[in-house]
C-alpha cells in the first residue's frame, strides 16, 4: 500500500439518506475519527433526531443543505430514490467529491440479487446525472450492524475505492482509513463499479449462511 495518503483531518462529511442504518453507521464511525459529520434527509427533523443519538460533532439537516455544506457527501440513500435525489440536488453537489455506496439489489424467496442499470452501476448513474461532480463509489461491503456497534472497536474491512479522478479516489482511500481497522483499496476506474455493488448480493448470501457480518480483505497489498 501506498504511504503517500493525504491528510483528511479537516474534512467535513455529508450523509444523504443518513438516518438509515447504513448512513447512521458510517456517520458515527466518522464522527469517532473525528469527523464534522452531517446527517442529511428529505426530513431536517428525522436527520436532527439520528444527529443527536450519535456522540461527537454531528448534525442533521435536510439534503439540499447537507450537499451544500459539506466538503465531501456520500450517497447512502435507497436504490429506488437515487436517480431523482440526484438530480435534485445537482447544484449543491457541483465541483464536490460525491461518493456512491448504494447497492442496486432486488430481494426475492431465493435471496438478494443484483438489479440491471441503464448506466451500468449506481455509481455510473451518478456520474451521469452529476457531470459537474467528481463521483466515487466506495463503502459498498460495509456492515451497518458492526458500525452501529458500541462494543467493536476496530472494523475489518477494506473498503474498494473507484473513480476516474485520482485525486478524488485518493482522498475516499484516506477517509476510509480514517475509521479504525478499515483499509481504503483502489479498485478500479467507475466502469467497474457494477461487480462491486453486485458482489454485495454474495456477501448477504454468506451473512444468512454463516450467521455472519463478513467484509473483504485484498492480500498482498
Amino acid at each position: 500500500m501506498s504511504t503517500d495518503i493525504p491528510d483528511v483531518s479537516g474534512i467535513s462529511i455529508g450523509i444523504l439518506g443518513g438516518t438509515g442504518d447504513q448512513g447512521k453507521g458510517l456517520a458515527r464511525r466518522f464522527a469517532l475519527a473525528g469527523h464534522t459529520v452531517l446527517i442529511g434527509s428529505r426530513s431536517a427533523a428525522r436527520a436532527q433526531e439520528a444527529a443527536a443519538g450519535i456522540d461527537g460533532t454531528v448534525r442533521g439537516a435536510d439534503n439540499a443543505t447537507v450537499a451544500a455544506e459539506a466538503d465531501v457527501v456520500i450517497v447512502a440513500i435507497p436504490w429506488d430514490g437515487h436517480r431523482s435525489t440526484l438530480e435534485s440536488l445537482r447544484a449543491e453537489l457541483a465541483g464536490k467529491i460525491v461518493v456512491d455506496c448504494v447497492n442496486p439489489l432486488g430481494f426475492d424467496k431465493q435471496g438478494a440479487y443484483a438489479l440491471p442499470v441503464e448506466e451500468g452501476s449506481a455509481a455510473q448513474q451518478a456520474a451521469a446525472v452529476l457531470p459537474d461532480s467528481r463521483v466515487v463509489a466506495a463503502f459498498h461491503h460495509v456492515s451497518a450492524v458492526l458500525l452501529l456497534d458500541p462494543e467493536v472497536a476496530e472494523i475489518d474491512l477494506d473498503v474498494l475505492v473507484l473513480g476516474d479522478d485520482r485525486e478524488a479516489t485518493d482522498i475516499v482511500q484516506a477517509l476510509a482509513g480514517s475509521i479504525a481497522g478499515v483499509r481504503g483499496v483502489y479498485g478500479g476506474r467507475l466502469r467497474n463499479a457494477h461487480q462491486v455493488e453486485a458482489l454485495t448480493a454474495n456477501l448477504i448470501s454468506i451473512n444468512r449462511r454463516y450467521k455472519a457480518h463478513a467484509g473483504l480483505r485484498v492480500t498482498d497489498v
